[in-house]
């Protein structure tokens, strides 16, 4: 069982930036995916992005705008947010799977969430 904890999120205005931190303790070799997922309000969880050994993923949403990226020797993920829009806002959750594609099929572990609200 993987351990996740999200730091990072808040309130940023369009076109602004943050940085989401994932802190990951447990079996999570350079190869296991780590990723992200969000949720707004009233809709279904979503994918956002993930990342294994070299390989990253996106969603149509984000891509160009965010950038997933990792730190094995600490255990880290993290996604970078650039020009960021009201649609953005959302529960951003930290995930983890053996593989990417068991982690969009949402069989693996999670995060508690982190708030991310972008308004003017």
């Amino acid at each position: 069982q993987v351990q996740l904890v999200e730091s990072g999120g808040g309130l940023v205005q369009p076109g602004g930036s943050l940085r989401l931190s994932c802190a990951a303790s447990g079996r999570t070799g350079t190869t296991y995916a780590l990723g992200w997922f969000r949720q707004a309000p009233g809709e279904a969880r979503e994918f956002v992005a993930a990342i294994s050994g070299s390989s990253t993923v996106y969603s149509d949403s984000v891509k160009g705008r965010f950038t997933i990226s990792r730190d094995n020797a600490k255990n880290m993920v993290y996604l970078q947010m650039n020009n960021l829009l009201l649609a953005d806002t959302a529960v951003y959750y930290c995930a983890a799977a053996p593989t990417i594609a068991r982690m969009r099929a949402s069989l693996g572990s999670w995060g508690q969430g982190t708030q991310v609200t972008v308004s003017s």
